[in-house]
């Protein structure tokens, strides 16, 4: 899938990088060269989740939350089962997220400002008011609709899924759910559970109050067809350019 989005993205006072290897493809934006850092620990991530799922093949394939093998789970996959344990979801739904979260807390010694996006799963660490973009397919809202987050000098996650962009597996209809959390992991998770739930304009309340009711979760917005809907307080809607 092209990134064509990525060709909009503006971060005042952040140079963008590109970090690929094997299904991984980030976007990097942060003050200084994190590079070779960032392949690093994606590299190390990729080798430990293949290790865990040779002998725990279940924890890639299972579509509901499975028991992490808790004396030798790398934290990684602690992270995932925890996320997927929370939405209700088999933990490979929380991995892009995961791998965003794991990935920019381990670079914020490099650079305090940072944005980690993997595929539409976001980790940002910013003292700013940060805007993001909503694309959501052929909805006629795509992209002219935006997130404007609070400063959040502690990170959070921010994280899309969608039943009609992309190659991922999703059992409804939303063409877009983003979800704001804690963590970008548990955002991840969530935000696929959230998009099965929606499949009528009458499922879209029922699926944001599910996503809001789960602890961490700080905002959800889902984008149905001309339809959107919105919960929470850590975001302010805006119309982009």
């Amino acid at each position: 899938m092209t990134r064509f989005y990525r060709n909009v993205v503006k971060a005042s006072g952040l140079r963008s990088y590109s970090v690929k290897f094997k299904e991984t493809d980030l976007q990097i934006l942060a003050e200084t060269d994190v590079r070779d850092e960032a392949l690093r620990i994606v590299k190390q991530l990729h080798a430990q989740l293949n290790r865990y799922i040779a002998t725990h093949p279940e924890f890639k394939t299972s579509l509901v939350p499975v028991e992490a093998d808790v004396s030798g789970a790398p934290e990684i996959v602690r992270m995932m089962t925890t996320a997927g344990m929370a939405a209700g979801t088999g933990p490979m739904a929380a991995v892009a997220g995961a791998i965003a979260e794991f990935v920019g807390k381990k670079l914020l010694r490099k650079s305090f400002e940072l944005i980690v996006e993997n595929g539409g799963d976001i980790f940002i660490r910013s003292r700013f008011k940060r805007t993001v973009g909503v694309y959501a397919g052929s909805s006629p809202l795509s992209m002219k609709l935006g997130l404007r987050l609070e400063p959040a000098p502690e990170g959070i996650g921010v994280c899309t899924s969608s039943a009609t962009v992309g190659h991922s597996l999703s059992l409804g209809k939303a063409d877009a759910v983003l979800i704001i959390a804690e963590s970008p992991a548990l955002a991840d998770a969530v935000a696929t559970a959230t998009c099965n739930r929606v499949t009528l304009p009458s499922t879209l309340e029922g699926a944001l109050n599910f996503a809001t009711s789960i602890p961490g979760v700080m905002g959800a917005l889902i984008v149905l067809g001309n339809r959107v809907a919105t919960s929470g307080k850590a975001f302010e809607l805006v119309q982009l350019d």
